[in-house]
């Protein structure tokens, strides 16, 4: 075998096991021997506490936004490579663009491409097969997504909320003062104010949309989240035989964090596959309820009652349960099957700030930490402490090591939702 498909299968091997916060990393080393690039963007809605994972020059991976994204996806056609001119990180750039059948966007800026047709088509179906591989792993890990990627996720997705809705307010404000003046009778100009009036109003829109946009990404309706879980049990009720009841949530129910949508689905996938291996099932119910405050799921079989809450698959279940605060309570009736109720908070606990103590922070770190939670640059907080830019830098680098994250914003998320704030 040729040293190049060692290459390939290596590659292969490495975005199969590749953590999520990782995956980015790992497919633009799989792809750099095919189509050389600035940068690699991610974009998935499956991921909703980080939608976007990146590689390449800091200059872009830092300024990439999700309208950006958004407006390059709609001009990628499912199947087909996408290539041209987008605006990305604030510029007009050259730009490589996939989609996936989940949706998800890859995006290579300043892609470098053979010259050759045969070669460049041999190329871009290279890129292509990795990009789906990768697209399928990403949906594949969040579904079966770890307790700690569950929280870090839901405070990431808290966070950006928190954030773009005081952007929201701050200019909805501004522009609605904007427009009240612009509209007063003092002023003469009636075309300058027309047109001033105008673009003010298309801005505030904007805005609006902006934040409409935002919380699309982590919140799904309930109703949806449900007819996803259907799908995936389609198959299994297709060649197991297995008659499997759907009672559908209330279509006007609270929208699910996107976090309790995914795992919500994974625990009654996993709970339906433990049920299926006891004997003599034949029928299982499925409810989802929406209390306003906590997504409740009922599991229900027609087995012999065998199901026990100690059995690994079920203790694995309760580990994601736990994750996101919520609890599960298994009822076995001997001859009668087993009735499962779970029970998912749909807001995420308010932690105290004494639970930060298994991070091992040092003093100063901490220190460096509560100035970022606080929204602080690298210079303000050399200014406020004391001491040089790259001493900041290096405890941020230990302070990311230390808890497990990748970027500033993880790390102000994971310190917001542990109630972490600023020294007064």
């Amino acid at each position: 075998m040729t040293s190049s498909r060692w290459t390939l299968l290596e590659a292969v091997a490495e975005l199969a096991n590749a953590p999520l916060t990782n995956i980015a990393e790992r497919l633009r080393e799989a792809t750099l021997p095919y189509v050389g690039s600035s940068a690699l963007v991610i974009f998935t809605e499956d991921c909703t506490g980080r939608p976007q994972k990146k590689a390449g020059a800091e200059g872009i991976i830092s300024r990439v936004s999700i309208p950006e994204l958004d407006q390059l996806r709609t001009r990628v056609t499912e199947g087909e490579v996408w290539h041209g001119e987008a605006a990305i990180a604030g510029e007009q750039r050259p730009v490589l663009a996939l989609t996936s059948e989940s949706n998800a966007l890859l995006t290579l800026t300043e892609p470098a491409l053979p010259e050759e047709p045969l070669e460049r088509a041999s190329t871009l179906r290279m890129l292509d097969y990795l990009w789906q591989l990768t697209a399928r792993r990403i949906q594949e890990k969040v579904a079966d997504a770890p307790p700690s990627y569950l929280l870090e996720s839901r405070a990431a997705s808290a966070e950006r909320l928190r954030v773009t809705a005081e952007l929201v307010d701050r200019h909805s404000t501004t522009l609605e003062t904007l427009l009240a003046a612009l509209r007063s009778s003092a002023l003469d100009d009636a075309t300058a104010r027309k047109t001033v009036t105008d673009l003010a109003a298309t801005s505030l829109v904007s805005l609006r949309t902006l934040s409409d946009r935002t919380t699309d990404l982590v919140e799904e309706p309930v109703a949806k989240a449900f007819e996803r879980l259907r799908e995936d049990l389609r198959p299994l009720m297709h060649f197991s035989g297995l008659d499997i009841q759907f009672i559908e949530p209330p279509v006007n129910g609270r929208a699910l964090p996107g976090e309790v949508a995914h795992a919500s689905r994974a625990i009654v996938r996993g709970l339906v596959l433990a049920i299926v291996e006891q004997p003599a099932v034949r029928r299982v119910r499925v409810q989802w309820d929406c209390d306003g405050v906590n997504l409740l799921i009922n599991v229900r079989d027609d087995g012999l009652g065998e199901l026990t809450s100690d059995s690994p698959n079920i203790a694995r279940l309760n580990n994601r349960v736990t994750a996101l605060d919520g609890r599960m309570n298994i009822e076995v009736m001997a001859g009668w099957g087993a009735d499962v109720q779970v029970v998912l908070p749909l807001d995420p606990p308010s932690a105290p700030a004494g639970d930060i103590g298994g991070w091992g922070l040092a003093e100063r770190e901490m220190e460096v930490l509560q100035l970022l939670a606080a929204g602080q640059r690298n210079r303000a907080i050399s200014a406020k402490l004391h001491i040089s830019e790259n001493t900041v830098k290096f405890h941020v680098r230990n302070i990311f090591r230390k808890l497990g994250v990748g970027s500033r914003t993880e790390a102000i998320a994971l310190a917001h939702s542990h109630g972490l704030r600023a020294p007064n």
